[in-house]
């Protein structure tokens, strides 16, 4: 399982120049954001292939939704960063693919590390700065990362159970990224647009 120094250097901020504040920027952050959701995005597409391969179909295809949401925070904090005259710019790494338990843990790790300390920060550099845009799409993703981590944890805890599972259909929201199985409801309870916003992901 991924560490928390293997987590923060997966997720770290991008790096600023030697003569930058010590705050980062918003517009660094936003950066910072964009480069880990897309990495977080090709890393559970792999993930997912993985747990296809071990027979985990409920798992690869929880990935493949979290994998979706990550992309539409990918584009989210992309729109904001072009808003503030930058341009997008994602390293994407190829992903360390292990067991799906240990994916399951990794990807634990890295949705924690965004809920609990990347996103507040990034949050509260934004509420300074008085930047509404940059303040919505953290609020989106963070809501999001929670969720993931809590559908994560929820797998690997019965992960035994899942071996031989079929794939299941789960649903992303096209706006916020908030990721369920369950549409029994009239408005997405993130962003609170309708539910047909929401797409099917398998």
């Amino acid at each position: 399982a991924l560490g928390l120094a293997a987590a923060l250097a997966v997720w770290a901020p991008v790096a600023v120049s030697a003569t930058a504040p010590a705050a980062a920027s918003t517009l660094d952050n936003l950066q910072a954001a964009y480069n880990g959701e897309s990495n977080a995005s090709a890393k559970y597409l792999a993930f997912a292939k993985k747990a296809d391969e071990e027979g985990y179909g409920q798992v690869a295809s929880l990935f493949r939704a979290a994998s979706r949401a990550e992309q539409i925070h990918a584009a989210t904090h992309a729109g904001v960063i072009k808003k503030l005259g930058g341009v997008p710019k994602a390293d994407v790494k190829a992903a360390e693919v292990k067991t799906t338990k240990e994916n399951l843990q990794a990807a634990i790790s890295g949705e924690s590390y965004e809920r609990d300390t990347m996103y507040p920060e990034f949050l509260a550099k934004a509420r300074k700065d008085a930047n509404k845009d940059a303040l919505e799409t953290f609020n989106y993703a963070k809501a999001a990362e929670a969720e993931h981590a809590k559908m994560y944890t929820d797998a690997l805890t019965r992960l035994d159970a899942l071996k031989g599972s079929k794939a299941t259909t789960y649903y992303v929201c096209t706006v916020c990224g908030y990721t369920t199985t369950n549409l029994d409801f009239q408005k997405c309870a993130v962003c609170f647009n309708p539910k047909d916003k929401y797409i099917a992901i398998i």
